[in-house]
């Protein structure tokens, strides 16, 4: 029987006592037993932002107060889109018992991996805070456009992760290549680096400009920080929206019914 992508993602979201429960206890069991407990969940972003994010601040001549907030922020939503995108190629396999027992309601594993980047990025927000207070170039009223993009790139990493755990399934060697295409991707993402020291009329430009990544944190980071956006920005996530979620259903709705007996 075919499986509606949405459907299946809208049911979840209606019943979502599995998903929120399973992921809440595998923190809950990771953290329980550490001295520093949720620190430890802050702590990279901590090291990330304010160490290496000064570190490359001062390299690259630029004011650790303007560049550490602009990295700290890329780095968190890099970090929230990697994990569920390398995590999601191996959900359903890390669930086979629970599908093979009748559970298909295959958007309950995907969305307990993106439940659980969520509470990485959720947790690594206080330093966020920081470091927007003392950034020169904050815009509070930034905020305001930054919600939607970020609902935006959200939406985005639920039909990517769809595509990739149906992939996953099928195909082990898909975790080590996504994870090999993430890290290759970091190098063209505009988080050690300000998008305009790549302009759009350069070879860098255009091949930059070419990853998804770059658009999704530049639409969140950039008002925040009063950075301009380009319009291309928006275009390219309105066509990655649209065509992604067309591509998404299709491959769910034609493979879904066979992840059963590939796991």
């Amino acid at each position: 029987m075919s499986r509606s992508l949405i459907g299946d993602y809208i049911d979840s979201f209606r019943n979502p006592g599995f998903w929120i429960y399973s992921t809440w206890l595998e923190l809950a069991t990771k953290y329980r037993r550490s001295r520093l407990g949720l620190f430890w969940a802050l702590c990279p972003a901590l090291i990330y932002m304010f160490g290496i994010g000064g570190f490359f601040g001062y390299l690259q001549g630029h004011s650790a107060a303007g560049f550490i907030p602009h990295l700290g922020i890329g780095y968190v939503l890099f970090r929230l889109i990697t994990i569920s995108l390398s995590e999601s190629t191996t959900a359903f396999q890390g669930h086979a018992s629970f599908i093979l027992d009748g559970r298909v309601r295959l958007t309950d594993y995907i969305l307990r991996v993106v439940a659980k980047a969520m509470f990485y990025f959720v947790m690594a927000l206080p330093a966020i805070a920081v470091a927007l207070v003392i950034s020169p170039t904050f815009h509070p009223a930034g905020l305001l456009m930054s919600l939607p993009a970020f609902i935006l790139v959200v939406l985005n990493i639920g039909w990517m992760g769809a595509i990739v755990a149906v992939l996953g399934a099928r195909l082990q060697d898909v975790h080590e290549l996504i994870g090999s295409i993430l890290m290759f991707s970091f190098l063209f993402t505009p988080i050690i680096w300000y998008a305009d020291q790549a302009p759009i009329n350069t070879v860098r430009g255009m091949i930059a400009r070419a990853n998804p990544l770059y658009h999704m944190i530049e639409s969140v980071r950039a008002p925040m920080l009063g950075e301009p956006i380009e319009q291309l920005t928006y275009v390219y996530l309105a066509v990655l929206l649209l065509g992604g979620w067309l591509v998404a259903s299709f491959i769910y709705r034609r493979y879904a019914r066979y992840v059963p007996v590939w796991v």
